[in-house]
């Protein structure tokens, strides 16, 4: 049984483009789960809030979730900082700061352990539960030929290994469940567009895509595969 057969909640965090994708796809492929959106920018009341950067809205979080009727099957994160108006991925080392350092680190690394720990109570031994966090392969320290991105690599790598970590721990208290670290590919969102032009058009992807074959994979992985760090074609990516 995979997840398109799956009874119960699931929750995309990020209402990003490929977090609304993602979303929506699910709800025609996983016609039995209801599929919630969480992020600070929500256009439904049947989102549920939840600011990354704020533990105060965790606990909200928290709060909303154990109102919640259905069991919670999946929580996928699709939240990601690489850019703003000011802080910008460093291209050398003189363009290092606290600031974007802090920035990466906040959303890429520490919200998605953070993400885990409000979930974690909410899990049922029993039934089995996938939790698919975004990375990048630029989080990559083995696969690292360019440099550059300092903040973003750093913070995606830390992401890694909390997620590997947490794989470990939650294989003992929850023996069905899946940890899922992915590369969507370079995706056609506002995360990326201002570093298009050097990617080919057959590996710029449309959020669309992105989001079935990341969905694709949580769906046919095992709980032998949890904690692996997949690309967007399967393939395995060195830490």
């Amino acid at each position: 049984m995979t997840i398109r057969d799956w009874e119960g909640i699931a929750l995309i965090i990020g209402v990003g483009d490929i977090g609304k994708c993602m979303s929506d796809y699910l709800k025609t492929v996983s016609p039995k789960m209801d599929v919630i959106l969480c992020g600070r920018n929500l256009k439904s009341q049947n989102g549920i809030y939840l600011d990354l950067e704020d533990d105060h809205s965790f606990k909200t979080f928290e709060d909303k979730i154990s109102l919640l009727k259905k069991p919670l099957r999946l929580v996928i994160n699709t939240s990601g900082f690489l850019h703003s108006s000011h802080l910008k991925p460093e291209k050398r080392l003189a363009h290092v700061n606290r600031p974007n350092i802090i920035k990466n680190f906040s959303i890429n690394s520490i919200a998605p352990i953070l993400i885990a720990k409000s979930i974690e109570k909410f899990i049922r031994p029993e039934l089995p539960f996938s939790f698919a966090s975004l990375s990048a392969r630029v989080g990559s320290i083995g696969d690292n030929r360019l440099g550059g991105w300092y903040s973003y690599r750093a913070s995606k790598a830390a992401q890694n290994q909390f997620l590997k970590t947490l794989s470990i721990e939650w294989r003992r208290k929850f023996p069905l469940s899946i940890v899922s670290i992915l590369h969507p590919g370079t995706c056609d969102t506002k995360l990326s567009k201002p570093f298009q032009s050097a990617v080919p058009k057959d590996k710029l992807f449309t959020p669309y895509q992105s989001t079935e074959y990341l969905i694709n994979i949580i769906s046919a992985q095992k709980t032998s595969d949890s904690g692996n760090f997949l690309a967007w074609d399967t393939s395995v990516i060195p830490w």
